[in-house]
């Protein structure tokens, strides 16, 4: 089992909160190791999320939900 973390897009302030954009992917959907599976954003910073590892995802944060940097937001079995 593999976390996706929000990456930290602003590292002067890792606390700062962003917002998961858009998925790509739908939960319990099969994904590749580099597949792009989503969009965030904080402040006016966006940036790409991709899969760590291959297998199958599951979101743990909707679309338009407000997450901390370096939390995570999916999670791959």
């Amino acid at each position: 089992m593999t976390d996706v973390l929000f990456p930290p897009l602003d590292e002067t302030r890792p606390d700062t909160e962003g917002v998961l954009a858009t998925w790509y992917v739908a939960d319990g959907e099969q994904v590749t190791e580099g597949q792009l599976l989503g969009e965030v954003q904080v402040d006016k910073v966006d940036a790409e999320v991709t899969a760590p590892a291959a297998g199958t995802v599951r979101l743990l944060v909707a679309e338009d939900d407000a997450v901390r940097q370096g939390a995570p937001i999916a999670r791959i079995e």
